[in-house]
């Protein structure tokens, strides 16, 4: 049987560097690239790619102001707060899974 495809999509994008970083900072409400840049210490780079994965996924919504200077503020969306529910719950698996050890 196994995973739906849909479901190894999401599993291989919130596995990859700083997917779930940005997903949980998120969380705490609406971020500017600069902000979630000096939070989670991600290369310029890699933070644009996971905020491009996400927001491709329905995860984080992408909302630009027309101001000078430009501002772009990204939010969690309801799907991405679902998949940030799942990531506290499955954290808390692992740490009752260590307990046990």
């Amino acid at each position: 049987m196994g995973l739906s495809k849909g479901a190894r999509k999401v599993l291989k994008v919130l596995a990859r560097r700083g997917a779930s970083e940005v997903l949980w900072a998120l969380g705490k409400g609406a971020a500017r690239f600069s902000d979630l840049e000096a939070v989670l210490r991600l290369s310029p780079r890699t933070l644009a790619e996971r905020l491009r994965e996400l927001h491709l996924m329905g995860f984080v919504d992408r909302r630009a102001y027309a101001e000078v200077p430009p501002r772009v503020e990204y939010n969690l969306t309801p799907r991405g707060k679902r998949v940030l529910e799942f990531l506290m719950e499955l954290d808390r698996v692992v740490e009752t899974l260590e307990e046990v050890r």
